[in-house]
């Protein structure tokens, strides 16, 4: 078989994950993991509070911690959200609302300093948007962002995207599409493709998993870091949806069908790298 050429700009399809795994597992110490979590660890849900990491998931990422560098969840939910999920886990690092927030390990959450002063504006946002809004729009609060959720009530797309915008536009904030959802934040520069650039820079190899065009950043983040260093190996896998799912995929290196699959491809990961 040929050697995997990874650092392209332009991703492989199909490449054999068992291959990259083997190659992972010769310097797994230097290979950092990193997750999406809706739509890539857990299935999406019409109430996003009420979402749980798909079958076999954590079991997974619990084998995998002590073999890996690290473990980093990336994610647009709150840093406080993932910990409820990941925090009896250790090695696993938490990176929520695009990386203005983290914790490392358990540890507390830090805050990215220049998105502070937007916690009153966005505590506002939150209740002007449950007041002017349809009742089938879902309005999620998140202290430093607020995300409006058209999910229930595919007809209100235009209405909740026009009126998130205006709202951003209007208080200097910006805005982020995903599935199903928009969501308002401050201006700041962070961004899952900056985390990644940053968490990358000493490590061997990386894998990135995502479902969403968010995650597109941490993919062309690995494959810089691999256009500038013939010896890094970076993974980029989607997770397959019907809504954002084509996007993602031509994006990645590796399609996988669900977070459930992903369970158990992960699962099947520790074999080669336990």
């Amino acid at each position: 078989m040929p050697p995997l050429n990874l650092g392209d700009q332009q991703p492989k399809i199909p490449l054999n994950a068992d291959h990259a795994w083997r190659i992972t597992a010769d310097r797994a110490g230097e290979t950092v993991l990193f997750f999406d979590f809706d739509g890539t660890l857990a299935p999406v849900a019409d109430d996003p509070t009420k979402v749980q990491p798909a079958p076999k998931v954590l079991a997974a990422i619990e084998a995998l911690a002590p073999v890996v560098r690290r473990i980093a969840i990336v994610s647009a939910r709150p840093v406080e959200f993932l910990r409820e999920h990941f925090d009896g886990l250790s090695g696993v690092d938490l990176y929520g609302l695009y990386g203005l927030e983290h914790s490392h390990s358990g540890g507390e959450t830090v805050t990215e300093p220049a998105a502070l002063p937007f916690v009153p504006t966005m505590s506002e946002l939150a209740d002007r948007a449950r007041a002017e809004l349809p009742a089938q729009a879902l309005v999620e609060y998140k202290r430093l962002s607020v995300a409006l959720h058209w999910r229930t009530a595919p007809q209100l797309a235009d209405t909740v995207e026009q009126w998130g915008r205006a709202q951003a536009e209007r208080l200097g904030l910006r805005v982020q599409i995903g599935r199903m959802v928009l969501e308002v934040k401050p201006p700041v520069d962070r961004d899952k493709g900056m985390v990644i650039d940053e968490l990358v820079q000493d490590a061997g190899g990386a894998w990135y998993f995502g479902d969403d065009v968010s995650d597109i950043k941490a993919f062309a983040a690995l494959r810089a870091r691999a256009a500038a260093d013939a010896d890094f190996m970076g993974v980029c896998v989607a997770v397959a949806n019907p809504e954002t799912g084509a996007e993602v995929a031509e994006a990645a290196d590796l399609t996988i069908d669900s977070p459930a699959a992903l369970g158990d491809f992960l699962t099947e990961a520790t074999h080669h790298l336990t």
